[in-house]
């Protein structure tokens, strides 16, 4: 079936296009862009709305597989119909070092089954060393464990994975030997790599250097992650310089970031081993519970040791990052636009619902980016950066990924209090040519496809 979308504002900085254009859909691609109104058997009238490619989230973390072997179902709950909700069509997972399940076998299931959104999938190095038999996050891997994390990850690779994900931080044992390995495993693939980088703050230099240096020795490109919650501590300007030299020296290296002014993670996890305080400069109280009994509530010291020691997956926010700074991120032009999104069922920060309808909100509408870098920043980099040559843009023989949404009004509704609200003011999203989303509101999500490299 043919459809036509007219009158909207097409919007495409893959092909440096901003204008009155319109678009003619058949068999999940971009048949004809059109000045005229050819005839289409399905027709969406976008008047005073902007067309744009579908969103491409190049960090977040996908949904679990349940014990009967399927996705997340709850309609409300499955991070990735918060994705598709809030404009999203394609999604880089397995972040941080981090899978939620074998991703050779995720990505199948996602073949077999579909999801709310198109799925991409690194392998995460942590997820390998646990895959491996190696359960301590604090010491190295041996050599036999390494090899076999290697061999593993070649079948991954080739199953279509983009690369391999480390969560340094959440993996202290982590060593040059581990990286070395698992990146020329990369460079052998061609392939890329992506971290959460060893430290923050005051340390997040050194951080960098180990994890750059590492891809540089082995020629791949590097995708720094979630920059906001690394350096917006008073390091940012510093730090960005510093991410301007290696890429003029060489480094093919690029960064996300979200558009929130705190973080989220585990209560258990490195980033709250002792000395946490002192690096964020705070208290407990910075710290808010997402799970569980004391869910909303600040931490104090009590509660902090109490839910670390009894459920140390349990998600927190914290409240420590500088907004001038994360704000000098998103503007940068090495910087793309990510959620970091994470749930565990349906619980966890805002960002997983609401982090690309808040750029145009927070950030267009108050003239700290500009609608057409925005969008850039949410499809055009993000595509380019993993090789995506049909996604990302809406030209003759693009995938059929779209968004049309109403940039006076369109606005993010989720909340800290409330992290999964959906958004407003976005009326349609569109997944291979047919309708995902219509008024921010689920109406097909089984639309998206496995994406392999």
């Amino acid at each position: 079936m043919k459809t036509l979308i007219k009158n909207g504002t097409l919007v495409d900085p893959y092909n440096h296009i901003m204008g009155k254009l319109n678009l003619l859909l058949d068999e999940g691609r971009v048949l004809e862009v059109t000045r005229g109104e050819p005839a289409a058997e399905r027709v969406i009238d976008a008047s005073g709305r902007v067309v744009a490619p579908g969103f491409i989230d190049i960090h977040m973390h996908e949904d679990f597989i349940g014990d009967d072997g399927r996705l997340e179902q709850d309609e409300d709950k499955a991070i990735f119909n918060c994705m598709v909700r809030m404009g999203v069509t394609t999604v880089l997972g397995g972040e941080c070092g981090i899978n939620r399940y074998d991703p050779v076998k995720y990505l199948d299931l996602v073949d077999r089954s579909g999801a709310a959104v198109n799925v991409a999938l690194l392998v995460g190095d942590s997820w390998l060393r646990e895959a491996m038999g190696h359960e301590d996050k604090y010491t190295a891997v041996s050599d036999d464990e390494l090899r076999a994390m290697v061999s593993y990850g070649e079948k991954a690779l080739d199953a279509g994975c983009f690369g391999v994900s480390f969560g340094i931080r959440y993996s202290p044992g982590i060593d040059q030997r581990e990286l070395d390995g698992m990146m020329a495993l990369c460079r052998r693939h061609g392939a890329m790599t992506a971290a959460h980088v060893r430290d923050d703050a005051a340390q997040i230099f050194s951080a960098a250097h180990e994890f750059l240096d590492a891809a540089r020795k082995q020629g791949i490109p590097a995708q720094f992650s979630h920059i906001g919650s690394m350096a917006a501590f008073g390091q940012m300007e510093d730090f960005l310089a510093m991410i301007g030299e290696y890429r003029m020296n060489g480094l093919d290296v690029a960064c996300d970031c979200y558009p929130y002014y705190a973080f989220s993670t585990a209560i258990g996890s490195a980033t709250y081993d002792e000395g946490w305080l002192a690096r964020y400069q705070c208290g407990y109280d910075a710290i808010e519970m997402c799970e569980g009994r004391y869910k909303g509530q600040r931490c104090t010291k009590e509660i902090f040791e109490e839910e670390r020691r009894n459920h140390p997956e349990y998600l927190t926010v914290a409240y420590v990052m500088k907004d001038r700074e994360v704000d000098m991120a998103l503007a940068y032009p090495l910087v793309m636009v990510a959620s970091d999104g994470i749930l565990n069922h349906g619980e966890g920060h805002p960002r997983a619902a609401g982090a690309f309808l808040r750029v145009f909100s927070r950030f267009v509408r108050k003239g700290k980016l500009s609608l057409y870098d925005a969008i850039d920043k949410m499809t055009a980099m993000p595509a380019k950066r993993m090789h995506l040559a049909r996604k990302g843009q809406l030209g003759r023989g693009a995938d059929g990924d779209i968004v049309i949404f109403d940039p006076e009004t369109v606005t993010d509704c989720a909340s800290f209090a409330n992290p999964l609200q959906p958004g407003k003011g976005l009326d349609y999203v569109l997944i291979g040519g047919e309708v995902a989303v219509q008024n921010n509101r689920l109406v097909n999500g089984h639309l998206g496809k496995a994406v392999r490299r």
